[in-house]
């Protein structure tokens, strides 16, 4: 059986497109019952952005702790607070941030419809009922949150996604402009990620002609923002691209060793995802050997500087949980090195790896 692959609905791309919000949200505002909850990232709090948002009257924001990266229990807490708001039977939620916005609006408008904690869907297809109508506007290109069908969640186990259909947004709103200012540090990290989606992507067990052209366009669009004198303007434009289509391209396909060793380093050790990407990426030679040569010198000529011995204080019951969450990401496992994954990564072998970051 082939995947029967969900795709967003609707997507609005180009500068200034963020003002069309109000309009677009209009249809989803059928009878007074209905309401909006607005999650932004607290970053923006007393920001123009803020004072752009069309908000009714039975509407509400709520701003968004991203300080740490997405958890099940923080799901939870944003679930309880719309549902004990007085708003309307009929709730949207339109997201606004960078990768951990985007997550906690798909996990919550979720949550909306399904009972229980979020941590009870960490997995794969186990939501049983469709989300509201949630809708992404990204403002940091990357993580491609805004197009996969997963949220991922730390969890008081693991650190696992919701992966369904259900997840996707059905709108997405690609305003270049949102993500002129963003922070430098933050830019780059985040970029990262797409690049080693798409890495994993292409070399990947899984990937077919569908998923290849999404990858192969992200992967040249990230060498030409990365390792050629771009104008910022066009990089930013680019760069929205290359996230959504290195985020389509992972969805037909799947990521691979980085991203699973990422998801147990960044358990134990709270980094944010992109940094512990590149934590990761930067010693996976054995793997990824050409692009691990070519991301060093997209580090190297944007004058970053990768972080090291970052497990050297680590206990021993620190790498034993890094492997336990990273065995759990079977499909990861089976896309980077096959059916028989289990022949070649062993708990010694994982140990190995973290040892070395």
């Amino acid at each position: 059986m082939y995947k029967n692959f969900k795709l967003i609905d609707r997507v609005v791309f180009g500068r200034g497109s963020f003002y069309q919000l109000g309009d677009i949200l209009e249809a989803q505002r059928v009878g007074k019952d209905s309401s909006v909850v607005f999650l932004v990232d607290n970053v923006f709090e007393n920001s123009e952005l803020i004072d752009r948002l069309p908000i009714n009257k039975n509407d509400k924001l709520i701003l968004a702790d991203t300080s740490s990266e997405p958890t099940t229990y923080y799901v939870d807490e944003l679930t309880k607070m719309v549902k004990d708001y007085e708003i309307g039977m009929s709730v949207s939620v339109v997201g606004i941030g960078g990768g951990t916005t985007m997550d906690l609006s798909k996990a919550v408008s979720l949550m909306l419809t399904n009972e229980g904690s979020s941590a009870d869907y960490q997995g794969w297809d186990l939501i049983k009922n469709p989300a509201v109508y949630h809708l992404g506007i990204p403002t940091l290109s990357g993580t491609g949150a805004e197009v996969s069908r997963t949220t991922v969640l730390t969890g008081p186990v693991k650190k696992l996604g919701i992966n369904s259909d259900y997840t996707v947004f059905n709108q997405i709103v690609l305003d270049p402009d949102l993500i002129e200012n963003a922070p430098i540090n933050q830019r780059f990290y985040t970029a990262m990620d797409t690049y080693v989606h798409n890495v994993e992507a292409l070399t990947g067990t899984f990937i077919n002609a569908f998923a290849r052209a999404y990858g192969e366009k992200s992967y040249d669009l990230c060498k030409e923002i990365f390792l050629t004198d771009i104008d910022r303007r066009e990089a930013d434009e680019k760069l929205m691209m290359a996230s959504m289509f290195g985020g389509l391209s992972i969805a037909y396909s799947q990521v691979g060793v980085c991203h699973a060793l990422s998801y147990g380093l960044s358990y134990v050790l709270k980094t944010r995802h992109g940094v512990s990407n590149c934590i990761v990426f930067d010693q996976l030679e054995e793997f990824y050997k050409d692009y691990v040569v070519e991301f060093k010198e997209i580090v190297d000529r944007n004058g970053f500087e990768i972080p090291k011995g970052v497990t050297k204080g680590c206990t021993d019951q620190d790498f034993e949980k890094m492997i336990d969450i990273s065995m759990l990401l079977v499909p990861l496992w089976e896309n980077a090195l096959g059916k028989d994954w289990k022949l070649i990564i062993t708990r010694d072998k994982l140990r190995e790896l973290f040892q070395k970051m």
